[in-house]
């Protein structure tokens, strides 16, 4: 075990220091940002990332392929979220196992924008419009051994805004060190290395919302409770919005006049930590804190809970139903609504 730690903080600490040389862009400066959105209740409630959780929940497979097992098999979720306006979102999901190739999990991402109204610069109206985005996705994984598990994702991603459309292809990397016996479980993800095949206007390719992720779990032994850890954006230091600190209090100017976050401010944006009490099988209570939707997204004047999340999960005979509730302002929150079955229970004798 203790050679797995310092594996794993090698690992770390590398990547941190790749920060510092890597070129990547955060929140709205790509295509296809609508990767990034989170689409399973367990994840929203738990503060809105990856997870590396081990325990055949599919949910999280389709964000960190690393985790995808036979104990998946014939699972089926689906997933909505009740977001801003008009726009809805989620995905669907199933999983199985084929003797040569392995466990695999197929999925559908989809987001809705909703209808939009055509008007030229006089105001005049002319019909309506829509815009909506898909990835497809195939997910698989390998163990290297009893202990350590590689996975991929490779998507086809289609877009449309009115008559600009685009498509593409990306992956996700993932590895995974699970130790059952202990409870604990480490992930680290490659995520959206992709290609935009064709772009919204011809010669005018954009670029997609990379991003290397560092997971962690573990489950206590004497109290029925698991925290999780999650540090993001391990290829870029600076993720704050540059927008939010170009003011004149002294304690976030430096001496040019440019904006500039403390360590341990811009640190704590990397970091999200939810945990999850186990009640019981058939009911678990989750929660979940992300700092930097906090501090960006929070007024003030009144932060209230902005930056929690909660949820939880609950059996109903052959169903799994999980709810979450993010705050990510005081204008409203979304809802997050997953539902799991296993197939094959429908068949037995």
């Amino acid at each position: 075990m203790q050679k797995v730690t310092l594996k794993l903080i090698v690992i770390l600490f590398l990547s941190l220091f790749m920060a510092k040389t890597i070129l990547a862009q955060v929140g709205g400066s790509n295509t296809y940002d609508f990767l990034n959105l989170t689409n399973s209740a367990r994840i929203a409630s738990m503060g809105g990332n990856i997870l590396s959780i081990a325990d055949g929940d599919i949910t999280l497979a389709i964000a960190n392929p690393s985790l995808i097992d036979s104990s998946m098999d014939y699972n089926l979720a689906m997933s909505i979220v009740d977001y801003y306006s008009d726009i809805n979102y989620g995905f669907a999901a199933y999983a199985m196992s084929f003797a040569k190739i392995g466990s695999i999990v197929g999925s559908i991402q989809f987001v809705d924008y909703g209808k939009f109204n055509y008007a030229d610069e006089t105001g005049y109206l002319n019909g309506k419009f829509g815009a909506s985005e898909l990835a497809m996705q195939l997910g698989w994984s390998k163990s290297l051994n009893a202990k350590w598990i590689f996975g991929v994702n490779l998507k086809y991603i289609h877009s449309v805004f009115e008559g600009y459309n685009s498509f593409g292809i990306s992956t996700d990397l993932a590895g995974s060190f699970i130790d059952h016996d202990k409870g604990f479980s480490s992930s680290l993800i490659i995520k959206n290395l992709g290609w935009q095949i064709k772009s919204y206007r011809s010669s005018n390719h954009e670029t997609f919302p990379f991003e290397l992720q560092f997971a962690m779990s573990k489950k206590l032994k004497h109290i029925p409770f698991r925290y999780s850890v999650v540090i993001g954006h391990l290829n870029k230091w600076d993720v704050s919005d540059e927008n939010q600190y170009f003011i004149t209090d002294p304690d976030f100017v430096n001496e040019s006049g440019a904006g500039e976050l403390k360590f341990a401010d811009q640190l704590f944006r990397h970091i999200i930590i939810g945990g999850e009490l186990l009640l019981s099988q058939n009911f678990i209570v989750r929660m979940g804190y992300n700092y930097q939707r906090r501090k960006e997204l929070g007024l003030e004047t009144r932060m209230s809970t902005v930056g929690f999340s909660w949820g939880f999960e609950i059996k109903i005979s052959r169903f799994r139903l999980s709810y979450a509730r993010t705050n990510y302002h005081l204008a409203g929150s979304p809802n997050y609504f997953t539902i799991m079955t296993n197939l094959s229970e429908f068949f037995k004798k």
